[in-house]
């Protein structure tokens, strides 16, 4: 169980799983152990190519490398995959709460983080259990199709509205990251910034300085 001082230090540099750029000789482990090796807080596993078994395999894979860390393994969307697995927790979007008590499928112990886009959602994530927010697309992204941008004026207003960690999400890469500074972020979550990057250990260390100086700007 992670204290909230301790999950928000774990917003710092969010690093989201897209095995779809893995180069020839790589594995998902592989790419996360440079990832983790170079100042990753926090690994969520997303793949919508699979199942909830198949993303419960990759879980067992991935979890002793992050533990190892000393940092959380989050699943993204299958609350069934993080509780076969082990995981620490589980990140849904809005369209997977409607109609499920996500907190109580998960437990009291494990983390659950909700997305969203407003200070309404944002505000009815947190009654509902929610122990972090993602917050985006601030960038726009190429990881959803359909996301539009979310000006920054909305993230910190969410910032301000919760009193649980805010991690912002969607397009964010070395050129736009310093922007969020002031808004109130306790981090930057990247998917192809790390991912599809040509040397993902090295891109990973200069967004965590450029995550650490971003939010020490607001503390």
């Amino acid at each position: 169980m992670y204290t909230k001082e301790e999950l928000r230090c774990a917003m710092l540099l969010y690093a989201v799983t897209d095995r779809s750029w893995l180069k020839e000789g790589e594995t998902l482990v592989s790419v996360c152990r440079q990832v983790l090796d170079n100042g990753a807080t926090l690994i969520q596993l997303r793949d919508k190519g699979l199942d909830a078994d198949g993303l419960r395999r990759e879980a067992e894979e991935l979890l002793p490398l992050c533990r190892s860390h000393g940092v959380p393994l989050i699943v993204n969307d299958s609350v069934e995959a993080a509780l076969a697995s082990g995981a620490d927790g589980v990140h849904v979007g809005q369209s997977d709460i409607q109609g499920r008590d996500i907190r109580a499928l998960l437990g009291p112990d494990r983390i659950l983080g909700m997305s969203a886009r407003t200070v309404e959602q944002a505000l009815a994530a947190q009654a509902a259990g929610a122990d972090y927010l993602g917050v985006g697309a601030v960038f726009g992204t190429s990881t959803k199709k359909d996301a539009r941008p979310l000006p920054l004026e909305t993230l910190k207003a969410i910032c301000s509205a919760v009193s649980i960690p805010v991690v912002a999400i969607g397009g964010i890469g070395k050129e736009n990251l310093p922007r969020l500074a002031g808004c109130g972020a306790c981090g930057a979550a990247v998917v192809s910034a790390i991912f599809a990057a040509e040397d993902p250990g090295a891109a990973t260390r200069e967004l965590r300085n450029l995550a650490e100086a971003m939010t020490a700007r607001h503390e």
